[in-house]
């Protein structure tokens, strides 16, 4: 009878720890996201939480872990369990849908391709632009230093080749040929090639390094908010590329945890006119009409082109220019 008692009490132990660390039916979710992001999903964060304890009477906590995207998708299929994934390009989605992580169809889960907003690539230089840089040949002048991060493992730093590819190519009359030796001379001049973009911010802002950095429209932004317009200043191209960064439920981990219906609701919650509103405050294109024309001010106008248009799809963008061999291992070697 003892023995009994004392195996269903050992039965319950981690039942009863897991109410205890969980605050009594409080809901945790982690969000694995791209690394400029963190100043939005703190706001988005506090505003979703208050909209889910309104509606379901519980309390919800959300984490946030930043870093290069696709270093970040590489954590989640390494053992990270992330609920939601809110990451810089498709392609590292893809990878997880590969991996049977998440949904084969996740572009179609949400609306506008799972893209709750849009962004593009900008410069940002020194106060006064003393190297007169305003458009992307510049960028390959001599005694240019331009920092970007590595297209490898950053999202941002592939926007920003993509952008640069994607204006020579065109400049050339799709010439493939010039737009290599434009990059190849592009990248000849990166000093420091950081892992992400918030460290390509760190480095070009904080430790003065380079002329220009290529950056997030948003983290180009901020820039200019945290270091000051009497440091910086932003150069916006007459072209750049539309990026669309994407989202998505784990459906492995939301699985195992039991949190599907809260990411739903938390990625969903990036749609609704809240949402879209502090994702204009925080420099970011919203998609709703409504938070887009509030907004539109400040954001300047620029052409803007699409991965698609240019380079078919994200697979195939990746498998010709970012995968080991591609274009960009041919042109770029550290030791320069």
């Amino acid at each position: 009878m003892r023995l009994t008692y004392l195996l269903r009490i050992l039965v319950l132990l981690p039942i009863l720890f897991a109410i205890e660390v969980t605050g009594y039916g409080q809901t945790q979710l982690l969000n694995v996201s791209y690394d400029p992001t963190r100043e939005l999903y703190r706001d988005i964060n506090a505003a979703f939480s208050k909209e889910w304890q309104k509606k379901t009477g519980r309390e919800i906590k959300i984490d946030q872990s930043h870093g290069g995207s696709s270093k970040q998708a590489r954590a989640v299929i390494d053992g990270l369990e992330a609920d939601v994934v809110t990451l810089g390009l498709g392609y590292d989605i893809d990878v997880l849908a590969d991996k049977g992580l998440v949904a084969r169809d996740w572009v179609t889960k949400f609306p506008h391709n799972s893209s709750p907003y849009t962004s593009t690539i900008v410069f940002v230089v020194r106060k006064g632009n003393p190297k007169g840089i305003k458009d992307w040949p510049d960028l390959a002048k001599p005694n240019i230093g331009v920092i970007t991060p590595n297209p490898k493992v950053s999202s941002g730093g592939r926007w920003a080749y993509l952008a640069a590819w994607g204006d020579a190519y065109q400049r050339s009359n799709h010439n493939e040929g010039q737009a290599r030796a434009f990059l190849a001379s592009l990248y000849k001049n990166v000093p420091v090639i950081d892992a992400g973009a918030r460290a390509a911010t760190t480095t070009f802002a904080e430790r003065e390094i380079g002329d220009v950095l290529l950056a997030w429209e948003n983290e180009a932004m901020l820039a200019v908010r945290e270091f000051g317009a009497n440091r910086v200043e932003i150069v916006v191209p007459p072209q750049s590329i539309l990026a669309e960064p994407p989202i998505a439920v784990v459906d492995k981990v939301v699985q195992q945890h039991g949190t599907r219906d809260a990411a739903k609701a938390y990625l969903e919650f990036l749609y609704s006119e809240e949402g879209q509103d502090i994702i204009g405050k925080n420099f970011y294109r919203p998609i709703s009409p409504k938070a887009a024309a509030k907004y539109a001010a400040q954001f300047r106008p620029v052409k803007l082109f699409t991965l698609q248009a240019l380079f078919g799809d994200w697979r195939q963008a990746q498998a010709k220019h970012f995968a080991d061999g591609g274009v960009f291992d041919q042109i770029y070697s550290p030791s320069r």
